[in-house]
């Protein structure tokens, strides 16, 4: 595609963003919209290929899913002449990988801000059934405000779809694929977590931890090597911060975090004080599990043991005093281990099976809420954020269940969490209808208040002016949104102006923006530049910039009226939307210090001017436009 090429008939293309093994990315203008957008396009020489189009169609089904703010929106899909292209959310700035190269070494708590932000948008996919499957720092947007956007769900699948779609082949870059990938095993959103690790790895450290002159000498380290330590390259790495980064990267899935939640939490408290002293976290090495044996099975390893100590004596002889103590004293021993093991099983199950009251942690942010659950004996369990405009961000709105009731110890609690009030940028209504955008803001939460106003462009019922500009963030909760709403044109009821002096009428029309005509008429009855009759009679209704028509008497002398037109120029610089504009003009009935007209225009506007003039009399008008005098001429004739 070449700059100034338009795909779907609405988007301009402006330049190249990037190519890829798929599909090529170019920065592109919405005609409709008014906004830039990035467009994604399948190369030319992929679009015949069913595998490749199938995964550029489940990229798009997979991002349409989504609706996070830490996710790259698509806006459409479509084909357009054989190829096949996919419209997003434009990010101005970089990805993760050139950010890191730049910006390394980065500060700790950046580093753990990026990261949370980057598990929020992972945790919206895991949420709906999606594994991302190729997470890697050039899949990641941030902006110049440290703001982060996922993109590229080329290879994301639902979790309940088909594994025949899953073959051995390894997807996504090798620097970042877990163990049980690099096997060919099917991914899981464990992967997906030992992904984000080496990501967390890289932004600590400035490097991936595995490199090789292959891509399968490196997917050999992934499920072969430990993950060096980033405390090598930084001692001021905590060690709670590496643990997240071990814990993560795991070799065995079931050994990793439980959800990127349990992740956010982990990390969030990584640089804080209190976890200083905290251990180096080690994987499991001991498959086995420990057994607890039953009394009856311990006596009878001991009476086993008996009996082959007695057959090894060789004897049939009564045992010595000395043996039967020795026999009586084993099996003391065995009673009272057997009394141990049935103390200790109790105590299992009572720690085990026994029931605790959820405490109540509403209010509290979820670290405080992890604290108190676990000084009951239970444990978070999923973290659902809502918005809420009655709880602070980032604190607890309730739980499942809820507090008082009871939970087996051990067990997990469900924590709702507030987003805070919800925000949402503000678009430029002016020009759509009042009620459907009323109908929509109010469903999101907004009150929405209506001011009408007469208007001679603006029809009816149109939106003239709203109190929030375009692009302004505003919390749905809370905030008012005013419209200026047009009640189309005013309807102006004309009075009588029989007998009135034709310089009242003038008034009236000028006052009213209306454009006045005059006859004359000899009169007896009537005073010379009273009128005698009118059009519309009174009561009848006229609008802004229509013709009142008068007919004055005059005492016999002759005039004649003309109509002039005057055309008169628009200005629109310095990006002025509207010029005020007044006419004066000289005539049998005004002079050029009386105000014929005062209008407001908002492009080249023609206007037909009248002029009664006597015998051999000469008109003149002047036209002013914001201030200045721009037209002007003296020798009108009838």
């Amino acid at each position: 595609m070449n700059p100034g090429d338009i795909i779907g008939h609405r988007y301009r293309i402006i330049r190249s963003l990037g190519e890829g093994g798929m599909a090529n990315v170019y920065l592109a203008h919405d005609l409709v919209l008014d906004r830039d957008v990035s467009v994604k396009l399948l190369r030319l020489d992929l679009r015949d290929d069913p595998d490749t189009k199938r995964r550029f169609h489940r990229e798009a089904l997979a991002a349409t899913q989504l609706n996070d703010p830490h996710i790259v929106g698509v806006y459409d899909v479509g084909e357009d002449s054989g190829m096949q292209y996919m419209v997003m959310q434009y990010v101005q700035g970089t990805d993760l990988k050139a950010f890191i190269k730049q910006h390394y070494p980065i500060p700790l708590p950046q580093v753990v801000d990026i990261m949370e932000q980057v598990l929020s948008a992972v945790e919206a996919a895991h949420n709906r059934g999606i594994i991302h499957r190729d997470l890697k720092p050039q899949n990641i947007l941030i902006d110049a405000n440290k703001n982060i956007k996922i993109t590229d769900f080329g290879i994301a699948v639902a979790t309940s779809q088909n594994s025949l779609t899953q073959t051995n082949t390894l997807m996504g870059s090798v620097h970042y694929l877990s163990p049980e990938q690099a096997r060919g095993s099917i991914a899981t959103k464990q992967s997906d977590i030992y992904s984000l690790g080496i990501i967390l790895y890289e932004m600590l450290t400035g490097t991936v931890p595995f490199e090789g002159e292959t891509a399968v000498s490196i997917a050999l380290k992934h499920f072969r090597e430990d993950i060096p330590s980033v405390r090598t390259v930084n001692s001021q790495i905590p060690q709670a911060l590496e643990n997240v980064v071990l814990k993560a990267t795991a070799k065995n899935p079931h050994e990793r975090y439980d959800s990127v939640q349990e992740m956010a939490v982990d990390l969030a408290t990584s640089l804080d004080s209190a976890r200083k002293d905290e251990p180096k976290w080690r994987a499991e090495c001991d498959d086995g599990k420990t057994k607890v044996l039953s009394a009856a099975e311990i006596a009878k390893q001991i009476r086993a043991a008996d009996a082959k100590q007695t057959a090894d004596q060789g004897t049939k002889a009564e045992p010595t005093p000395a043996a039967a103590t020795s026999r009586h004293f084993r099996y003391w021993t065995a009673g009272i281990a057997a009394l141990a093991v049935i103390g200790l099983a109790f105590a299992s199950w009572w720690f085990m099976f026994r029931q605790v009251i959820v405490p109540d942690v509403e209010g509290q942010t979820p670290i405080q809420a992890e604290r108190t659950l676990n000084r009951q004996g239970l444990r978070v369990g999923n973290i659902t954020r809502v918005n809420s405009k009655q709880t602070d961000k980032n604190h607890v709105i309730s739980t499942t269940p809820g507090t008082s009731s009871k939970k087996r110890v051990n067990s997990t609690v469900d924590l709702t969490v507030s987003t805070g009030v919800k925000n949402m940028a503000m678009a430029d209504y002016v020009g759509d209808d009042y009620a459907d955008v009323a109908a929509s803001l109010r469903a999101k939460g907004f009150t929405v208040r209506k001011q009408e106003v007469h208007s001679d462009t603006v029809d009816s019922g149109m939106i003239i002016k709203q109190n929030f500009g375009k692009g302004k963030v505003v919390a749905t909760q809370g905030n008012v949104i005013n419209f200026q709403v047009s009640a189309g044109k005013e309807d102006i009821k004309i009075p009588n102006f029989r007998n009135q002096d034709i310089s009242v009428v003038q008034k009236f029309a000028n006052e009213h923006k209306l454009q006045l005509t005059t006859q004359e008429k000899k009169s007896k009855t009537v005073a010379t530049n009273h009128v005698i009759s009118q059009t519309p009679k009174a009561g009848g209704v006229l609008n802004h910039g229509d013709t009142l028509t008068v007919t004055l008497a005059n005492s016999g002398n002759q005039t004649k009226t003309t109509n002039i037109q005057i055309n008169i120029p628009f200005d629109g610089n310095g990006g002025q939307r509207e010029n005020r504009v007044q006419i004066y003009i000289r005539d049998a009935n005004h002079n050029l210090t009386m105000e014929y007209q005062d209008i407001t225009i908002n492009q080249e506007t023609t206007i037909n001017v009248p002029f009664t003039l006597r015998n051999g009399q000469m008109g003149a008008y002047r036209v002013v436009r914001n201030g200045r005098t721009i037209m002007s001429a003296t020798n009108i004739t009838s």
